[in-house]
């Protein structure tokens, strides 16, 4: 019997001690399986489309040491079409900014170096850094507190500092709006110079304005000409002055697009009856708005006109290109009617585009139109709000001016532009001398695949549906 409870026992104090050596060495790969990831990480310019591989950075929401949640913006950009607003992916800390505002980035180059803190996912921070991840599997749990406390402590003073500056100057804390860049543009001020008074340090058009009036002033008190119409004397004196975005995109455009053999066909349209209709329907739209619009222009109308046209002449709608096969020259036909609308903004001309102008109706279109102005003076257009046109409208008219020789844009056959409208006398059908709204409609057409009796015709039908607004009617989709 006694045999039998020490062969038992035996058999238990086994286990057991199996049982410990297998928690100990699991501890054991618990503790080296701990490591310690690299994380202070480039934060990569990602490729915003449209075949883009530069932006402008306009303005920094961040300084080095300061911490940023997840989605949390980082900076704003210009590119050669829109700006863009950058978000951080990851909390963290930013340790570095590469670049300056108004500095050139390029797209897959590093923004900044983020210390990236909590949970990361291998394949998120591979798209962060475009690299990568890097392991240490060497480096146990402990190691990590000594750097993490030593980095604590060295930041202590950094984030004092950061507290005692109340009013933030410098490259990395000028906050403005496009308008006010677009200000000191205009008055030679650098935004760098000056303190803003609006929130987290942001730049007031005010603070332009009183900037300038303070630099002028000592100008003159030091006997300094500031304005060049006081100069009597001297010889002529240049500056060079670098192009903005938009008028380096424009510059490009332009010179592709005057390598097209144009031709120009105007015509005056009658709108006395669109007037009227015109008033009758803001009538009524002040009464009951319809999706917040209470009133409409003459634009809606033109650009609906234009895609019933196109319905009708589909050429005006096409593309030119290159056959890859046969290296001939060939016309690609679009089915959707995207009609661009020129646009004059602080920072320049843009040419916003509205898509799918056939499926929409009139007070569609024009809620589109304000969508898209909107964003056009904030400068906040997407890269897909101005791109895809096929045909494009330019309302020069809005601005002042009779007659224009619009040029053509890029990919595109046709466009139009049109003048001011005006009043001027005119005879009826009976002879009697009436009152006409009248305004000119100037197109330009490619000369390669347009013929000028195509757009004759095309212009005419526009025409027609602008002077009899009730004839629109029966050809709407």
């Amino acid at each position: 019997m006694r045999p039998q409870i020490f062969s038992q026992l035996c058999s238990r104090q086994l286990r057991m001690l199996q049982h410990s050596s297998r928690k100990s060495s699991f501890a054991k790969r618990l503790f080296h399986a701990s490591v310690r990831r690299q994380v202070i990480k480039p934060f990569l310019l990602a490729d915003i489309g449209e075949g883009i591989r530069e932006c402008e950075i306009i303005q920094w929401f961040v300084e080095p040491e300061a911490r940023v949640e997840e989605w949390d913006k980082l900076c704003e950009v210009q590119s050669d079409k829109a700006s863009v607003e950058i978000t951080s992916r990851f909390a963290g800390v930013i340790k570095k900014l590469h670049y300056d505002a108004g500095n050139m980035a390029k797209v897959g180059q590093p923004l900044l170096d983020i210390d990236i803190q909590g949970d990361i996912k291998d394949k998120d921070l591979a798209a962060l850094t475009g690299e990568s991840p890097e392991v240490d599997t060497k480096a146990p749990v402990k190691d990590i507190q000594e750097p993490l406390t030593a980095n604590l402590d060295q930041s202590i003073p950094q984030i004092a500092q950061l507290e005692q500056n109340s009013k933030p100057k410098g490259t990395h804390a000028t906050l403005a709006t496009p308008a006010v860049r677009h200000l000191t543009k205009e008055l030679n001020v650098k935004i760098t110079d000056i303190n803003g008074t609006g929130r987290d340090g942001r730049v007031l058009k005010d603070d332009v304005y009183q900037f300038a009036k303070h630099r002028d002033l000592a100008s003159s008190s030091n006997g300094k000409t500031s304005s060049p119409l006081e100069t009597t004397s001297g010889p002529q004196i240049e500056t060079v002055t670098q192009l903005s975005n938009i008028q380096s995109q424009m510059f490009k455009s332009m010179t592709r697009s005057l390598t097209i053999p144009h031709f120009l066909y105007a015509d005056e349209v009658n709108v006395s009856e669109l007037s009227e209709l015109r008033q009758r329907l803001n009538k009524t739209l002040s009464k009951s708005p319809v999706n917040d619009i209470t009133k409409l222009s003459y634009l809606p109308f033109v650009i609906k006109a234009i895609s019933m046209m196109l319905h009708q002449y589909p050429t005006l709608n096409a593309r030119v290109d290159v056959d890859q096969n046969s290296s001939k020259p060939v016309l690609v036909m679009r089915s959707q009617h995207n009609i661009g609308v020129a646009m004059d903004t602080p920072t320049g001309l843009i040419v916003p585009v509205i898509k799918n102008v056939s499926s929409l109706n009139i007070l569609s279109i024009a809620g589109e139109l304000s969508r898209l102005q909107s964003l056009a003076a904030a400068g906040k257009l997407a890269s897909q709000d101005l791109s895809g046109g096929t045909i494009t409208v330019s309302n020069i008219g809005s601005i002042g001016g009779t007659y224009v020789s619009p040029v053509i844009v890029e990919k595109e056959v046709a466009i139009l532009g049109i003048g001011k409208m005006r009043t001027v006398p005119a005879f009826d059908e009976q002879g009697q001398l009436v009152r006409k709204q009248a305004c000119n409609f100037s197109w330009s057409a490619d000369h390669r695949v347009i013929d000028g009796a195509t757009m004759a015709r095309a212009a005419e039908l526009v025409r027609g549906f602008l002077e009899d607004p009730d004839s629109m009617v029966i050809h709407l989709r």
